[in-house]
């Protein structure tokens, strides 16, 4: 045996150590997830949708939740690179809870064939807290059940380097699918759906969180 293949060899076996290490850490380790609830707007449904997903997302043994809701903060639409004090406690209610986050779920109404303002200042108000993790939509509106507004985020976030998942959960006509305590009427099809759209979200977030661990993004 060579030494080149000597040292071949023990390059391998580092790396295979490396990997089983990085992997046992990974599983082990719950996933955060971020629910960020879109809309900040008075007499909005958000948060009877809000409290239907959340049901659905601690049904899911690996995940752990944080909960970002736009109408506890107020960031202001005009960014800076030097933001006021007022700006940067406003940041500190969101942007830790980004930043620990190995995916995201994003509940938005759809305004106007789009999304709502305080999502998009939300968005650019950060960047790296957005890279290369995994982010699923719900959406919920009239006839179109908020799936304009979910396809101009897409963009939106793949400059930003985060992975969208392909699976939605909609809800068109929302308000008569809801009764007047808050819980769906008919949940079968909507439980359904984001038992799909979560687990992809599940591969996804353990996917990319074990290989920053072995290489960081960018690198």
């Amino acid at each position: 045996m060579t030494q080149n293949t000597i040292a071949a060899d023990s390059a391998s076996t580092t790396t295979s150590a490396t990997s089983t290490t990085t992997s046992a850490t990974t599983s082990a380790t719950p996933l955060r997830v971020a629910v960020i609830i879109g809309s900040n707007r008075e007499g909005r449904f958000g948060p009877i949708v809000a409290e239907w997903l959340l049901a659905r997302i601690r049904e899911h043994a690996d995940f752990e939740v944080d909960v970002v809701d736009l109408a506890e903060s107020h960031l202001p639409t005009a960014l800076s690179y030097n933001p006021s004090p007022e700006t940067l406690a406003e940041l500190g209610k969101v942007t830790p809870k980004l930043a620990a986050a190995d995916a995201f779920v994003v509940l938005t109404p759809e305004y106007n064939h789009s999304y709502p303002a305080s999502l998009k200042s939300l968005i650019d108000w950060h960047n790296a807290e957005w890279q290369a993790k995994p982010l699923a939509f719900v959406s919920y509106g009239g006839l179109s059940g908020g799936l304009r507004a979910v396809e101009h985020l897409r963009p939106v976030f793949a400059e930003l380097h985060t992975m969208t998942i392909r699976e939605t959960v909609s809800f068109h006509n929302a308000g008569g699918l809801f009764g007047d305590d808050g819980t769906h009427k008919d949940p079968t099809a909507a439980n359904a759906a984001a038992k799909s759209m979560l687990d992809q979200l599940h591969w996804w977030a353990w996917a990319l969180r074990g290989a920053k661990e072995v290489r960081p993004y960018g690198s």
